[in-house]
């Protein structure tokens, strides 16, 4: 897997160095996809599949595979399109391996500051020789807060998003925006950022992150604490200290209720 990241890596930087000559479409309004975009994941998809050739895939890119034996990878061959073709350095590819439904290995590699994240299941969380633990922050007001802002093509989670940041705004230390869902997670990870929240994603955006903020003892759940996050898209990671209090703000600011209540709720039978 990491092999595979960086192979594409190197791709998407010598494709980063001489983007205007890229051709770029659109997938919807604000929804960019270029060469870079497919020929990473042709790469990556290539060098995986010689090395596991039952393995599954489901990537942003291209038509899923099924699998034949009981394991598949998650794949975002370029997460942080727009930042790579408006020249910002921040942009990652991101491979997570799932197994019976769950996923038990990740690496993001940070393509343009060669910073690779990975974790294994149940054997820790790293970057480069360095074990990744999660930010000790207990008090919100010393912690930044990274943010997924949705753009013009999801109006839908405009609302939502803006009452959340505005309550965010008034605890965190700071906010940030760095428009990368696999690097946001890792950051958590790292210890950079105490929470991140966003909205709406994709199973390949989140998948490998996901997994490297609980292997560096984080915790990963849905805005309402629900579990299902990788099938919602919508995410809250936090270093795990912070993340009862960020809940309950999130449930102040969106008047949800707690996914735990809604679980016991339908669970009960009529009189």
């Amino acid at each position: 897997m990491v092999r595979a990241a960086e192979l594409a890596g190197r791709g998407l930087m010598k494709r980063f160095r001489a983007r205007s000559k890229l051709v770029v479409e659109l997938k919807g309004p604000a929804d960019f996809v270029s060469q870079a975009d497919r020929e990473a994941d042709a790469t990556i998809r290539a060098s995986l599949g010689r090395a596991f050739p039952r393995h599954g895939f489901l990537t942003e890119e291209a038509a899923p595979k099924d699998a034949s034996d009981d394991s598949r990878f998650v794949v975002d061959p370029l997460d942080g399109t727009a930042s790579f073709l408006h020249g910002i350095p921040h942009f990652a590819v991101s491979i997570a391996l799932e197994r019976e439904g769950a996923v038990v290995a990740g690496v993001v590699l940070d393509v343009a500051k060669g910073e690779l994240f990975v974790a294994e299941k149940g054997r820790g969380a790293w970057v480069g020789r360095e074990r990744l633990r999660v930010a000790p922050d207990a008090d919100l007001s010393k912690a930044l807060f990274a943010f997924g802002i949705p753009g013009l093509n999801r109006p839908e989670r405009h609302a939502p998003t803006l009452a959340v940041l505005g309550r965010v705004m008034k605890e965190a230390a700071g906010i940030r925006r760095m428009s990368s869902a696999a690097l946001d997670l890792a950051y958590v990870a790292a210890g950079r950022f105490a929470a991140y929240y966003e909205l709406g994603l994709s199973p390949w955006d989140i998948a490998a992150g996901a997994l490297l903020v609980q292997e560096a003892a984080g915790r990963v759940t849905e805005p309402d604490g629900g579990g299902a996050f990788l099938g919602s898209g919508n995410v809250l990671a936090t270093n795990g200290r912070l993340h009862p209090r960020v809940e309950a703000m999130i449930r102040r600011a969106t008047g949800s209720t707690p996914a735990r209540a809604t679980r016991r709720a339908s669970s009960r039978r009529p009189r």
